[in-house]
């Protein structure tokens, strides 16, 4: 927690910083810009940290004080958002819906805002889809890999090791896992959560008590067996970036994560590494929620303003135009040859907001 405030902060600091640049001048909630705004007015949101870097552009950051606002952000785990005393902000910015309208219903907000989205994947390595592929568990569909869940499940269920699967060149002693984050505050975790449910239900979403009850045992099984897992998604993601395939394996990852990084050609994506998408699996639909009138406008103008939709779509996400999507992909070429460049077909929708927490709060409790 200490340490997503330090970065919360160093965010902070970073877009208030490249405000300061554009405008030339900070005068708290209210400067100048170029003689164009009478006024800048300081909008503060906390978002999944997912989509910290989109905040943090500086095109992004131009983009919006030219509507005459600095957006702030500071960035937590889409659970813990739902828990938090919402008073100093003006909007909040979910990973999820059920997460959205649950704050939306808490807050007794009039309305909700989608502007984009971003299926849930798996980030891995050539030699890993590889050996998957050779036991049946990974294929291809149209332009993508996917992953069979019910056959990776089947492996989990039964303690497979990746070092004895039939024909394996990848000798680690360590059980095959998705690593992902903590269910007990993150967005991307849940998210998994209601894929493994689906498949352990008999191909069904979730609900009622009966329901949980079946799916428990092996939904709590998917996550104490990973051991210690970080709070957000940026953290996993991160360790498969530096790590390497001994360290990481698979994580469990936005999409958007992985198109972002393809998009800054940092290097840290190289060409062993691939996107598989579950089947079934889940599309996150990062839905902001207004606490207060400046936060409303934050969410009308993500929605609407071209410049901040084809923005977002350069930072990996899903926008209301699927063109703009598309497009990124053919600038990239052959480097987004892993991404899916149609629509994902095997989606479904997650539990409700109640059966899920029902499940992760069961999940908790093991943990203690």
């Amino acid at each position: 927690m200490k340490r997503w405030i330090g970065i919360g902060l160093a965010v902070v600091l970073v877009v208030g910083v490249g405000i300061i640049a554009l405008v030339g001048r900070d005068k708290g909630d209210k400067a100048a810009i170029g003689g164009r705004c009478e006024t800048v007015t300081t909008v503060r949101g906390v978002v999944g940290s997912e989509k910290v870097p989109y905040f943090s552009d500086p095109r992004v950051q131009q983009a919006f004080a030219s509507h005459c606002l600095s957006v702030q952000v500071e960035p937590a785990g889409s659970r813990e958002i739902a828990g938090l005393d919402l008073s100093a902000y003006d909007f909040a910015f979910p990973s999820s819906a059920p997460t959205g309208e649950a704050i939306r219903r808490k807050v007794k907000a009039p309305r909700a805002y989608t502007p984009f989205s971003s299926p849930m994947a798996i980030a891995t390595f050539a030699r890993i889809s590889d050996l998957l592929t050779k036991v049946g568990v990974v294929h291809q569909e149209g332009s993508y890999q996917v992953l069979d869940m019910e056959k990776y499940l089947a492996l989990v269920a039964k303690g497979q090791r990746w070092d004895t699967l039939p024909g394996s060149t990848f000798a680690a002693r360590k059980s095959v896992l998705i690593t992902t984050t903590d269910p007990r505050t993150s967005n991307s975790a849940a998210m998994y959560a209601s894929i493994v449910s689906f498949v352990a239900n008999g191909d069904a979403v979730v609900q009622g008590a009966a329901a949980e009850k079946k799916v428990l045992p092996l939904l709590t099984k998917v996550f104490l067996a990973q051991g210690y897992t970080e709070n957000s998604s940026e953290g996993p993601f991160e360790n498969y970036l530096t790590g390497g395939v001994g360290n990481t394996p698979m994580v469990m990852i936005y999409e958007a994560q992985f198109v972002d990084r393809l998009q800054r050609k940092d290097g840290s994506i190289n060409p062993d590494m691939r996107l598989l998408y579950p089947s079934p699996t889940v599309v996150s639909k990062h839905t902001l929620v207004p606490l207060k009138p400046p936060g409303d406008q934050v969410g009308k103008l993500l929605t609407d303003d071209p410049a901040l939709s084809e923005l977002a779509a350069e930072h990996g996400f899903r926008t209301n135009n699927s063109s703009q999507f598309t497009s990124v992909l053919n600038k990239l070429g052959a480097a987004a040859k892993p991404v899916a460049h149609e629509d994902i077909v095997d989606v479904i929708d997650p539990p409700t907001y109640e059966t899920l927490e029902h499940l992760l709060n069961a999940i908790s409790a093991q943990y203690n």
